[in-house]
């Protein structure tokens, strides 16, 4: 290890991102760590033992890397699905810290399995990007709305002109004042799409600039909207907007969960519907957010995408054979490619529902993906309204979750 350049970090001679102007990829990684850990007074043992190309990773997925951080990963299943995309018995990786997650997601993905397995239906698949700009008025706000919509075609053109694969489906206009917001859809096919649509609407944007007497203020202007709560999202969509039920056969319910169907249609109705609404939550639903974003993490997706994910609906009515179940994810960004599906392990999680990499036709393993991780949802959903319903839940945690 170069003494010289370590004492010149500490010392602050030496930014961490200009080390890897002056040595390998490996070499710049241990030096940082060693800087960190003479500051900080930290002896790392862990965080230096990994597997994945550090030269690949650094590239594209992180800056002045120091090493890697180590999730437990555990299974769920088989879970049977009767998706669109997603057909057959999966075995679903979960990612987490949560202890009790992961049985729990295994006992609804039984339950589902018993029943049949969960009809899975994909209803839009748009990522979206929204610049904002600013008109000298509202009549130079209409103007602009006006143009936008006479010249679709152009700005279809322009941006598509950036990506192979993403196609422009639509441009919403938005208008507050003279702030005028253009929310541009697209379809980005097996890739999440993010960045893709950042580029694809910056170079929109050159066009509209040029024809219209406005200000570009920010290219994204939060009506996108991502990464935070929003109605917008639940209404008109990002990313897949998908939906998978089933119909759970009462004798199952009591075989398995220990419960009734009544009792978790009326946990369902008083705590996902009626306590979500009068704690004004953007999200119906038990813990959506818990197997979204342990598949997140497990198949190399933007975990902060679980904010969007966790804006699902739960529905549970009784049926004359047993319960009918249901979630909807309004908003699930998901992706084969791009971001860090292609990192080591997450390719294998990946792989091993059958989705790594580009699907044929394009988009086709984007789906399958979102079509897996909703019934993995619902079955995350119904192992707990289960619990609920027939006052499980602690002693579960007791047992597995301390």
């Amino acid at each position: 290890m170069d003494r010289e350049l370590l004492e010149k970090i500490k010392n602050g001679e030496l930014h961490f991102h200009e080390i890897d102007e002056m040595l390998n990829t490996r070499d710049a990684i241990e030096l940082r760590r060693a800087a960190v850990s003479e500051t900080t007074g930290t002896e790392f043992r862990h965080i230096d033992n990994f597997s994945f190309d550090v030269d690949t990773v650094t590239k594209r997925n992180i800056e002045n890397m120091i090493g890697a951080i180590q999730i437990p990963l555990g299974v769920a299943g088989p879970l049977r699905i009767n998706g669109e995309y997603a057909k057959g018995d999966f075995y679903v990786p979960l990612a987490t810290t949560e202890g009790a997650l992961v049985a729990s997601t295994h006992r609804g993905c039984s339950v589902i399995t018993a029943c049949g397995g969960a009809n899975v239906r994909i209803f839009d698949d748009r990522m979206t990007r929204a610049p904002v700009f600013r008109a000298k008025d509202v009549t130079d706000a209409q103007k602009l709305v006006e143009w936008v919509r006479e010249n679709l075609m152009r700005l279809k053109e322009q941006a598509e002109k950036t990506t192979r694969f993403g196609r422009l489906l639509a441009v919403e206009p938005f208008v507050a004042g003279r702030n005028v917001y253009l929310r541009f859809a697209y379809d980005t096919k097996d890739a999440m799409g993010m960045n893709m649509v950042t580029i694809a609407t910056d170079a929109a944007v050159d066009l509209v600039l040029s024809e219209n007497d406005v200000d570009l203020v920010a290219l994204s202007g939060n009506m996108c909207t991502d990464k935070k709560p929003a109605a917008i999202n639940s209404i008109m969509g990002k990313g897949k907007t998908v939906t998978a039920d089933v119909i759970l056969d009462r004798e199952i319910i009591l075989e398995k969960l220990k419960t009734t169907p009544l009792r978790m249609a009326e946990v369902n109705y008083r705590k996902n519907l009626v306590g979500s609404a009068r704690a004004g939550s953007l999200g119906f639903n038990a813990h959506a957010a818990n197997i979204a974003v342990a598949m997140f993490i497990a198949c190399g997706q933007d975990a902060a995408h679980v904010v969007e994910a966790s804006s699902a609906i739960t529905t549970m009515e009784t049926e004359e054979e047993g319960l009918y179940c249901s979630v909807t994810l309004p908003s699930l960004a998901a992706g084969t490619v791009g971001g860090g599906t292609h990192i080591g392990t997450q390719q294998e999680c990946l792989a091993m529902l059958g989705v790594a990499g580009a699907g044929d036709p394009p988009g086709a393993n984007s789906k399958k993906l979102a079509e897996i991780i909703a019934a993995a949802v619902l079955s995350g959903e119904i192992s707990l309204i289960g619990a609920l319903a027939g006052r499980h839940l602690a002693k579960a945690h007791a047992a597995l979750g301390r």
